[in-house]
């Protein structure tokens, strides 16, 4: 049996060969992770699972230019964030808004279950914001590779993730009160 970063370099290379199998593997692999992301950063069920499709079909079809000595979840993760941000910034110049309704909870399957108040401050911060925060908290990346991910400074990403959470915090301690 092959052992975790291996089996996942064997289904790669499977897929750029055109095995369908290889390539429902790393789909199941990686679907719930990835839909998550989607889903936390734009707050919009069917909008997450139309990027998070996008995003896979995109990283298929880019397979040639992926390098196997790599993981393929940051690489992934990285074209869903990118364009879960990419849709979010769109969503708010059509000042549309997104409400989570009082009282719910926000289930993010195995990534953990947030009370309204953190699902509603998420949903108020700037796409860029809530990113960072999927990324480092949920996705449980470094700030380094974060910044790769993203394509953007460490100190951007640092700068981002106080930003996002002093607001996050403001929401909460407002909710408490």
């Amino acid at each position: 049996m092959l052992g975790p970063g291996r089996q996942e370099r064997s289904w790669i290379r499977g897929a750029q060969s055109g095995s369908v199998s290889d390539l429902e593997a790393l789909f199941r692999e990686h679907w719930p992770r990835t839909h998550r992301a989607a889903f936390l950063v734009v707050q919009d069920g069917a909008a997450a699972e139309d990027i998070a499709q996008e995003a896979f079909l995109a990283a298929v079809r880019n397979l040639d230019r992926f390098d196997r000595k790599r993981p393929f979840g940051p690489w992934l993760h990285r074209i869903v964030v990118n364009r879960s941000i990419d849709w979010a910034r769109a969503k708010a110049l059509r000042r549309e808004t997104a409400e989570v309704e009082s009282g719910d909870e926000f289930d993010t399957g195995d990534l953990g279950t947030f009370s309204q108040g953190v699902a509603a401050g998420l949903a108020s911060l700037k796409p860029e914001h809530r990113a960072v925060i999927v990324l480092r908290y949920l996705l449980e990346y470094t700030p380094g590779e974060i910044a790769e991910l993203l394509d953007v400074p460490r100190g951007t990403v640092n700068s981002r993730l106080r930003r996002g959470l002093d607001r996050l915090e403001e929401i909460i301690d407002r909710e408490h009160k």
